[in-house]
């Protein structure tokens, strides 16, 4: 009954605790902004370290695309001795670099004749299949499913090409190398593929003195470029264990240049 009253005339009132608020509070703002200034610099220091990681791996192991098409007619035809001709390049096998941005770099192909490219050997894989199918054609086998099985075929042995790089390399404790370098370099296996059936296509007996010789040149000029610039990585170096390894790329060359070299409408034979 008595609480519902009002204040009385003359009858003061009991001073009452008000709650704590952060309107009432001034150092409740300090604080919470002290922690969210902390909390957003602790974050973006995370997030730029690992978008840092990030973009160091992407370019560790897979370069731009970009770099890889920067090319002219001049190293088109230079890179094109250095791989069917590796026995006449009397220059250096490494590569030029150049300071971009604080650190090395290496040079595009149109300024370093030494670098991989991918546009001779996505050209010369194309060129490989038109070349077997024209083959094909002048044996009466030419069908389109022939075609499609010499495609799968020629991008099977691009693939083994690229396995047996990139396995020796781990064998030999540098596995930094951009895959798109090995798949550049494995490519240029296309190179004397080509030239070997174009010389079947003109002359039959041709094929058999191209073929050894497509497969030597290959194998040199594989182990100059891993010799001299995937194996710049390595950090132990073994004289022995490097050397069989070296051979084992060349010699491998001849088995996967006969298979490849074989058109036929079998996948095997």
């Amino acid at each position: 009954m008595y609480n519902n009253m009002g204040a009385q005339p003359g009858v003061p009132m009991q001073p009452t605790n008000p709650q704590p608020t952060p309107f009432g509070n001034p150092f409740y703002g300090a604080g919470s902004g002290l922690i969210r200034g902390g909390l957003g610099a602790y974050g973006e220091k995370i997030l730029g370290s690992s978008s840092e990681y990030v973009q160091s791996n992407i370019s560790r192991y897979f370069s731009d695309p970009q770099y890889y098409f920067q090319v002219n007619d001049q190293y088109v035809r230079n890179k094109l001795k250095v791989v069917l001709l590796p026995f006449l390049h009397r220059g250096h096998w490494t590569r030029i670099t150049e300071p971009v941005g604080g650190r090395l770099s290496y040079k595009p192909p149109i300024f370093d004749i030494n670098a991989p490219d991918l546009y001779i050997p996505f050209m010369a894989f194309g060129t490989y299949v038109v070349l077997a199918g024209l083959s094909l054609g002048f044996q009466g086998k030419f069908s389109p499913e022939a075609l499609n099985w010499l495609f799968a075929k020629g991008l099977f042995g691009w693939f083994l090409q690229v396995m047996l790089l990139k396995v020796t390399l781990l064998s030999l404790g540098s596995g930094e190398a951009p895959l798109l370098d090995i798949l550049a370099y494995a490519g240029y296996t296309f190179t004397g593929m080509c030239l070997a059936i174009l010389g079947r296509i003109v002359w039959r007996y041709s094929y058999y003195f191209l073929m050894p010789w497509t497969c030597l040149c290959m194998g040199v000029f594989l182990v100059k470029t891993m010799k001299r610039v995937l194996f710049a990585e390595v950090r132990s170096y073994d004289s022995s264990k490097h050397h069989y390894l070296l051979l084992l790329i060349a010699l491998a060359q001849f088995p996967l240049f006969t298979w490849l070299g074989n058109i036929s409408v079998n996948w095997l034979f």
